[in-house]
Parts: structure tokens; C-alpha cells; sequence
């Protein structure tokens, strides 16, 4: 705005200048162009005493005024030439000015319009990838930092055990120090033949172009010989298995942060099958591949079996995933949809109601599924608060629990056709939340 005020001002002085300067050359000749002017006498009247050569003088009167017209005339030309000359050249600067300032602003726009988009996945990277910036990296691959083997050596003190925080299908997962304490989690795959090259090229392919803020950051990778790497934003309160079936036995998860984690989980499930293009299966959804932040933000991980499109059946796809979340049509007849994620969920959300593990083994020659054991008791209000885990019995409303067990039993339906949509499970649990957690449930209701 004020560039093209400043634009308008020096055209109008450049227009009054020049038409000041025509006015002027025009309505006040230069004198010393013109004859002296002759004055009458006092004594004789000027028609008595005029000169009988006067006739013959008149054509030299003449003469002079065309000469001083014509240099008139070439005045008004210098002139014209000399502010043309000036206005263009100032057309021409105020030109560049501005299309230097219209990129400017162009680059301003396009990295504002890439803060906000960071700002609404919940999770700005800029501080995260900041970190990696003036350190050492061998490229990029789409929006993947590659990072250098040695590099990931130090920050692990050479893959030492005690830094091993977890441990997937193909490797360990190790935590990783770099530069000023900042933290990661790099998992390492040695080995495993296509499965694990696949499962790999999988992860990198859907992270790089999935964001969101119920889904895990990839940060970089790296390929050392047979061995690949992955690094992730570090996790502090590792996965919902571990906080569930390891030493504490939930009891850091109270009532109202389990159902948070449920919230989340469904968030990130509803932005894979409903957000994008063309919507993403997870075949693998499970309380180990459920990562918690500090604040038990939780977050889905591990994309390695992840597929895109509607419905698959076993004759294009290769059956995987982890026994007691697979769901029965997937088991039976290989046919994979979304709804196979949702009992995916199902099975997590009974951990998280019933503290116990998804498949236990009552004999060393029989096991039992937490779905088969618990369906009959979900449906009964009479026996349904006392296989809640005791880590959480008694804190919940006892209406909330039965709405709850209606969710998962819903979701881990036998049928596919009977299992609710993802997003209808998410609008169920969303008034089960605290505001204060990301649900719309006022303390004052609870």
C-alpha cells in the first residue's frame, strides 16, 4: 500500500512539473529574444512623428518574432524529452521495486501458509528438523532426511544395549542422543530378507506424506549395508503395551487418560481412512505399535503393513499381523478393509477397559483371546464392573464404563457390516473426554 501511494505522489509531481514548465515557457518568453519596445514621445504625437521608413521596417519586426517562436518550440521540446525521459525512468524503477517486493511477499506467504499447516497437525516440525539442519546429512528423499551412518553411532554409543528401548518384528529400537540433548528413537532392521526391505520402503513411502498429529514423525533414515535404519521423534512414556502389561500394570494411566488414548487412537485411524487419498489400512494396529508422549499423547507407529485402497482379498495381499487383533474375516478369507482396522481397535480399547492382554495362555497347550473371555461379561451390567482393571475400578461413572463396553463390543463384532465406522466410534468417545484432554466432557458432568 504505501509503495503504491508513493507511486501515485511521484507521477502527480512529475505531471505538475511538466505542465508547470510548458505554462511557463509559453505565457512568459525570455525578453532578451525580443526587440526593446518603442516609446512614444512626449512632445510629438507618436502618428505625426512616425517615420516614413516605417513600412520598410515592419517585415523586420516580422522576422523577429518567428525567430523567437521557433526557439520557443524547441524549449518546449527539450523539455518534453527531458521529463518523458524522467518519467520513464522512474515508471522503471518503481517497476522493479515492486516486483522485488511482490516476491518477497509471495515467500513470506508460502512459509506463513507452511507454519499454519504445522501448527494444525498439533505438532510444529520446525524445531524438530531445526535440529538436524547444521549437522551432517547425505541428501534428502522427498521430505525424509537421510542421515549418515556415523552419526546415528555416536548418538547411540555404538548401538549399546542399555540405550534399547523396545523391540519390533525385525530389530531393536534404540534411543538416540544428538547435538544439545535432543532425543530419538532409531529403530534398526538387520537382516530379514523382502519382508523386512518391503516393510521398510513401506514405512518411508506412507510417513513421508502422512502428518498428522495422532501419527508419529518419521525424521530420517539411513541404509548401512543390510542394515536400515529409522529414526523417530522420541516417545518419553514408550508404548501403550508397555504401560499396560510392564512393571507399572497401567497404573500411571488413570481412567480419563486411557480414554484420551482411545480418543487419539481414533483420531489417527479416522485421518487414515477418511482424510487420505486413497485411504490407508494399518493391518497392524496394536497396543505395541501405540506410542505415548509425556503428556500420554498417543500416536500410531509402525507403517510397515500398511496398505492403500478399499477392499483386498488373499489372493493380493500376503496375510500378516499379530494373532488377537487380526480380525476373524481377515484370518479366515484373507478380505481386508477398514473395518478390520476398527477391530483392531476394538481389542485395544478392551485392554484399556480390562487391563489384560489380547491373547493369554491358559494352558501351554491352549490360549484364550480377551474377546472370546470378556464378550459375554460386557453385556452384563452386573458383571461388567468387576473385570474393569483394578488399576482403574471405581474411578469412572458407571455410565461411562457401559458406554464403553457398547463401543467395543460394537467394534470387535464377529460381522464386518455390524462394526461401526471409525468416525462413528470417535464422535461416541469425544463427550467421554475431558475438554481439558481434547473431549468436549465438562468436569462439572463427570
Amino acid at each position: 500500500m504505501q509503495l503504491r501511494n508513493l507511486l501515485f505522489m511521484l507521477l502527480i509531481l512529475v505531471l505538475c512539473y511538466l505542465s508547470f514548465s510548458i505554462h511557463a515557457s509559453v505565457t512568459n518568453p525570455p525578453l532578451s529574444s525580443m526587440d526593446e519596445p518603442i516609446l512614444p514621445s512626449e512632445n510629438n504625437s507618436p502618428f505625426s512623428q512616425m517615420p516614413t521608413g516605417m513600412e520598410a521596417s515592419s517585415p523586420g519586426v516580422s522576422e523577429i518574432r518567428v525567430v523567437h517562436h521557433e526557439d520557443l518550440n524547441k524549449r518546449i521540446l527539450v523539455a518534453l524529452i527531458v521529463a518523458s525521459t524522467l518519467l520513464v525512468s522512474i515508471l522503471l524503477f518503481l517497476s522493479c521495486l515492486w516486483i522485488y517486493r511482490s516476491k518477497n511477499s509471495k515467500r513470506s506467504d508460502t512459509k506463513k501458509g507452511q507454519q499454519s499447516q504445522d501448527a494444525s497437525k498439533g505438532l510444529s516440525l520446525g524445531p524438530i528438523l531445526d535440529k538436524f539442519n547444521p549437522l551432517r546429512m547425505t541428501g534428502k528423499k522427498g521430505s525424509v532426511t537421510v542421515i549418515e551412518y556415523e552419526w546415528l553411532v555416536s548418538a547411540t554409543k555404538n548401538f549399546h544395549e542399555d540405550n534399547i528401548i523396545g523391540h519390533g518384528s525385525f530389530g531393536s529400537v534404540y534411543k538416540a542422543c544428538f547435538n544439545d540433548h535432543f532425543l530419538a528413537a532409531v529403530k534398526r532392521i538387520h537382516g530379514g530378507g523382502p519382508d523386512a526391505q518391503r516393510g521398510f520402503e513401506n514405512e518411508i513411502s506412507c510417513l513421508s506424506r502422512i502428518q498428522h498429529q495422532n501419527i508419529v514423525n518419521l525424521l530420517g533414515y539411513c541404509i548401512h549395508g543390510d542394515t536400515r535404519f529409522l529414526v523417530y521423534e522420541m516417545m518419553p512414556n514408550g508404548s501403550l503395551e508397555s504401560q499396560l502389561h510392564g512393571p507399572s500394570h497401567g497404573t500411571s494411566l488413570s481412567w480419563q487418560h486411557r480414554m484420551k488414548v482411545a480418543l487419539d487412537i481414533a483420531r489417527g485411524l479416522e485421518y487414515l481412512h477418511e482424510c487420505c487419498t486413497p485411504p490407508v489400512i494399518h493391518r497392524d494396529l496394536k497396543s505395541s505399535n501405540i506410542l505415548l508422549s509425556s503428556t500420554f499423547n498417543a500416536k500410531l507407529s509402525d507403517f510397515g503393513l500398511a496398505i492403500t485402497g478399499g477392499i483386498h482379498g488373499k489372493n493380493n495381499i500376503k496375510l500378516s499381523g499379530t494373532l488377537g487383533y487380526v480380525a476373524p474375516e481377515y484370518l479366515l478369507d484373507g478380505k481386508l478393509t477398514d473395518k478390520s482396522d476398527v477391530y483392531a481397535f476394538g481389542v485395544v480399547l478392551l485392554e484399556l477397559l480390562i487391563g489384560r492382554k489380547p491373547v493369554e495362555k491358559m494352558s501351554p497347550s491352549q490360549c484364550q483371546s480377551i474377546v472370546t473371555w470378556a464378550m459375554p461379561q460386557l453385556t452384563d451390567r452386573s458383571k461388567l464392573p468387576s473385570i474393569v482393571d483394578p488399576a482403574i475400578r471405581d474411578t469412572m461413572d458407571l455410565k461411562h464404563l457401559y458406554q464403553v463396553a457398547a463401543v467395543a463390543v460394537l467394534c470387535v463384532q464377529p460381522e464386518p457390516s455390524y462394526r461401526p465406522l471409525i468416525t462413528d466410534v470417535l464422535h461416541s468417545l469425544i463427550p467421554l473426554v475431558p475438554v481439558e484432554l481434547g473431549g468436549s466432557l465438562r468436569t462439572t458432568e463427570s
